[in-house]
């Protein structure tokens, strides 16, 4: 079984020469960040993650979370690690120094959440809601809930939980029935069950902040008649002390396919006298509050895509170089060699490994654009939201696809378990339904962040035009012109298919709406393949200079691989977008 091993040298070389990070250290309130600080910081959790994280990711696989009596075991060593992550701050990392937390930004915090993604994702999901819930309350609740709720979050000792499905609502908020009523004193009575609750019970937290979504007796119907609460698991004393245990159990924990580690709760409110809660921000705007939170974790769950990747690439490298088996084509010597000397292995290596890098710079690079949007840039505020389903969207169809293609490296024996590859494809298949499926994000994409812009195609046409720049940049250079010349074809498909959409939607949205899915693709792909582009450059740059760092040799070699194997699929995916509305809609709903 292999270890898992961060890998820093890329990790380090996209932050500093692509997401700009000596330029985000100097961003107001980052002053006291610097690029020697982040390797520090990197090199630490890089040994957090490979000491503790690594090794109770296969028991948390095969033991899981127990419930028994609305008590959640979680699985062997998961308690301890919850512990040591807060007393080493890890969990205060990101967050505003105003409650506890280091304040450093978004890109250095999305390279370590990473490697925890990577070591143990179904850990991982806890810190990662417990951050969403603490946004959502830092941007939306009373002064008086911030200051008894966010300090103990920051530091870990109580988690967060987002509580949106209920059985009979899913992607639908608008069919949600729980209920909540007023009692006085700024208190209200929730009571309603909610399910898919990522860590909504646990043994790692001394309190759970559970954000649910409930409708008060006079509300509008529909999305406009939702409001936010704050239900925590104990009441809270007004010296910051624990009191009673609220109404509010978990009923029961989900079996999954994956993720076996992370408890996933059916949450039962007010099976008494119903569970005490707090209104966050006003009333019947609870959507609106709570996409603050689903926005951080779409960023987070792309950021999963990555890391099982990454996980599952290093776990069928480590499986290439002992195993041995056939006879090598072309290879005229006697001595057996291990499979990765077989073509096809180094193509699927080659496959994941190229994609995984792609998609850390596009989740790095869009961390960057927060970072600046965070400090007033308005054009990184536009990029980003541009990205956002692009990173949670394609990296999470990546994730899936590319932990696939490593388990296929161990051939028949990837489909044991005792090898450990399936682990990482079962874990990888949540991501794309997380935070709203693959469609979903994509309807967003082609909806609101293109179509239905300000000014629509704007964002896009911007990104477009700088794609282009990039290309024309490296057309000139012998050892990037094919990878100029496949980033050029890729961004005319890109450009064909948002031209199309944006004349399309208005007069036939169901025509757009049906290549949504194939358009977030593309774009992921175009978007993919220019930042390799530019890593390439740099890599040139640095081996014309004189360099013998063998990084940047390898880096060419998977830039050129991307542009050569994926590149291609745009003009594909283009093709769909424009032209196969109508067969996805041909056949009539009796004939399916």
């Amino acid at each position: 079984m292999s270890t898992y091993i961060a890998p820093l040298r890329d990790m380090t070389f996209i932050l500093n020469e692509i997401a700009g990070l000596e330029e985000i250290c100097a961003l107001p309130g980052n002053e006291e960040c610097s690029v020697e600080l982040v390797e520090s910081i990197l090199d630490e959790a890089s040994k957090f993650a490979t000491g503790v994280l690594d090794p109770i990711n296969r028991g948390g696989d095969t033991t899981g979370s127990v419930c028994k009596d609305g008590v959640v075991t979680t699985a062997p060593g998961f308690k301890d690690a919850y512990k040591l992550f807060c007393e080493t701050g890890w969990n205060a990392m990101p967050f505003s120094p105003e409650f506890g937390g280091q304040g450093l930004p978004a890109a250095v915090t999305m390279a370590v959440n990473e490697m925890w993604k990577s070591a143990n994702m179904a850990f991982a999901l806890c810190p990662m809601l417990t951050g969403g819930a603490i946004e959502a309350i830092a941007h939306h609740a009373s002064d008086e809930l911030k200051q008894k709720y966010l300090p103990k979050m920051v530091e870990g000792t109580w988690t967060g939980t987002m509580n949106l499905t209920e059985p009979n609502a899913g992607s639908d908020l608008a069919a949600i029935s729980t209920k909540a009523k007023a009692v006085g004193d700024g208190t209200y009575l929730v009571t309603g069950t909610k399910i898919f609750i990522t860590w909504g019970e646990n043994d790692c937290a001394e309190n759970i902040v559970h954000l649910v979504l409930a409708r008060l007796p006079d509300a509008p119907p529909g999305l406009k008649g939702i409001s936010l609460f704050l239900v925590p698991k104990f009441l809270v004393n007004d010296d910051g002390s624990l009191g009673a245990r609220n109404d509010l159990i978990c009923a029961s924990i989900e079996h999954k396919l994956g993720i076996h580690g992370s408890p996933t709760a059916v949450m039962s409110y007010g099976e008494k006298e119903g569970a005490i809660g707090y209104l966050i921000g006003e009333e019947n705007k609870g959507v609106g509050y709570m996409f603050t939170m689903m926005n951080h974790a779409r960023v987070n769950v792309g950021l999963e895509g990555v890391g099982i990747a990454e996980r599952a690439y290093q776990h069928a490298l480590w499986y290439a170089r002992e195993r041995v088996q056939g006879k090598i084509v072309g290879d005229t010597g006697s001595d057996k060699k291990t499979i990765l000397h077989h073509p096809d292995v180094r193509r699927l290596l080659m496959d994941v490994k190229s994609r995984t890098e792609a998609m850390r710079t596009l989740a790095y690079y869009a961390a960057a654009q927060i970072d600046k949007a965070h400090a007033g840039d308005a054009a990184a505020q536009a990029r980003i939201d541009l990205l956002t389903p692009v990173v949670k969207g394609w990296s999470t169809e990546q994730g899936v696809e590319l932990s696939s293609t490593a388990l296929q490296v161990f051939g028949g024996v990837g489909f044991v378990e005792e090898t450990g590859a399936a682990q990482y494809y079962r874990d990888s298949r949540i991501t794309t339904i997380y935070e709203g499926t693959t469609a979903i994000q994509a309807n967003d994409l082609v909806g609101r962040k293109l179509a239905r812009e300000k000014v629509p195609g704007a964002a896009m046409k911007a990104l477009l035009a700088e794609m282009a720049a990039t290309a024309q940049s490296l057309e000139g250079q012998a050892a990037l012109a094919g990878i100029a010349g496949n980033l050029k074809s890729g961004i005319a498909a890109l450009t064909k298919a948002a031209d199309w959409i944006l004349a399309t939607y208005e007069a036939d949205p169901q025509a757009v709406h049906a290549g949504s899915v194939p358009f977030l693709k593309l774009t992921g792909i175009v978007v993919g393949g220019w930042l390799m582009a530019k890593s390439a450059a740099v890599a040139a740059q640095r081996l014309a200079d004189g360099s013998d760092d063998v990084y940047y040799t390898a880096k060419l070699a998977t830039a050129d691989f991307f542009a050569a194997h994926q590149l291609p699929f745009a003009a594909a995916y283009a093709a769909e977008v424009t032209g196969g509305a109508a067969s996805a809609l041909g056949l009539e709903e009796k004939l399916f």
